[in-house]
C-alpha cells in the first residue's frame, strides 16, 4: 500500500504525533498545557498514529507525521521514531513518516541512517526545543547523513508555542530558530532539501529571502491560520515562491479543516492553490 496521489486532494506536511500507543506524551504536561493555551486548542491534543490516519483518510489528505526528540534539552524521554515509522507503515495510503534524532547524541548520524533504512521519508528538527544552533559544525554529520539518505530536513523556525507564557519560556531560546542560522546549512549542503516550518515571525523576510535564493529551500505554512499570514508571505506565495510554499497545519493544535477554511478566503491565485495544497509537496517529498 502506497500513496495514491490521484485519490488525494492535499498533502499536509506538518503533523505532530504527541502520544504513543503506550500513553506516553512527547512533552511533559506543563509544556503540553502551555502549547494548548497558546494555540487555544480545544480538540484532542494527543491523537495516536492510528487516529491521525483515520482523520486524514476521511479528508482525502495525506499527512507527514513526526515527533521531536529533545531528550537532552528537556530531560523528557522522546517518543520512539521507530514505533511511529512502523505504525505509519500500516497506513501508507495517507501517512508519510519522518524521523527525529537528538542532535546532541553522538550516535545521531548513525540513527539517521537506521531510521532512513526503516522508512523515514525525512527528518524533523526543532532548534529551540532541542537547544542547538543549526549552523554549528558539530551537527553537520547529522545533516550529511540526511543528505546521503536523499530525504528532506524540516526545521522549526520563528516563534514557538512550546513554553509560551511560562517564566523564561521554560528556558527555551527563540534565537536558535532564526532561519538565517539554517541558511548556512542550506548553503553548505546543496543536495539537502530544507523546509523552513511556519511563517518565521519575527524573521519572515529572512525566510522569504532564503527560499528565493536557494533552490533547495521551501517554506511550510503551518502553525498559523492563513488569515494571520504576514502580507509579504502572501505576496511571495502568489509570485516568486509559488512553487516553494507548502500546506501544513500543525495538527493537532491547528486542524486542517480550520486551516483550509481560512485558506479558501485568502487572496491566492486560482492556479497557485493546487501548488500549495499538493503539487509542491509531491515534488519536495520526491513522490512524483
Amino acid at each position: 500500500m502506497t500513496l495514491d496521489l490521484d485519490a488525494l486532494d492535499a498533502i499536509d506536511v506538518h503533523v505532530h504525533v504527541e502520544q504513543d500507543a503506550h500513553g506516553c506524551l512527547s512533552l511533559d504536561q506543563e509544556l503540553m498545557d502551555a502549547s494548548a493555551a497558546y494555540f487555544k486548542a480545544d480538540q484532542d491534543r494527543t491523537p495516536t498514529v492510528e487516529s491521525i490516519a483515520a482523520y486524514y483518510r476521511e479528508r482525502r489528505t495525506a499527512a507527514v507525521v513526526f515527533t521531536v526528540d529533545a531528550t537532552t534539552a528537556t530531560g523528557h524521554p522522546a517518543l520512539s521514531s521507530e514505533e511511529i515509522l512502523d505504525a505509519a507503515a500500516a497506513h501508507a495510503d495517507v501517512l508519510v513518516p519522518f524521523g527525529s534524532v537528538d542532535p546532541h547524541d553522538a550516535a545521531a548520524p548513525d540513527r539517521v541512517r537506521a531510521l532512513a533504512a526503516r522508512g523515514a521519508r525525512g527528518f524533523k528538527f526543532h532548534p529551540s526545543l532541542q537547544a542547538f544552533a543549526p549552523n554549528d559544525p558539530a551537527f553537520y554529520p547529522v545533516y550529511e547523513a540526511v543528505a546521503e539518505a536523499g530525504v528532506p530536513a524540516l526545521f522549526h523556525t520563528g516563534q514557538t508555542g512550546i513554553g509560551a507564557g511560562l517564566p523564561g519560556g521554560r528556558g527555551i531560546k527563540l534565537r536558535f530558530s532564526d532561519p538565517m542560522l539554517i541558511d548556512d546549512v542550506a548553503a553548505d549542503f546543496p543536495r539537502l532539501t530544507v523546509v523552513l516550518a511556519h511563517p518565521s515571525v519575527p524573521w519572515q523576510d529572512a525566510a522569504i529571502s532564503m527560499a528565493t535564493h536557494k533552490a533547495n529551500v521551501y517554506i511550510d505554512l503551518s502553525g498559523w491560520s492563513p488569515r494571520y499570514f504576514p502580507p509579504q508571505l502572501v505576496r511571495a506565495a502568489n509570485g516568486l515562491l509559488k512553487r516553494k510554499v507548502l500546506f501544513g497545519s500543525d495538527f493537532p493544535v491547528i486542524t486542517p479543516d480550520r486551516w483550509r477554511a481560512d485558506f479558501d478566503r485568502l487572496d491566492v491565485k486560482d492556479e497557485v492553490r493546487p501548488l500549495i495544497l499538493k503539487d509542491n509537496a509531491v515534488r519536495m517529498l520526491g513522490l512524483g
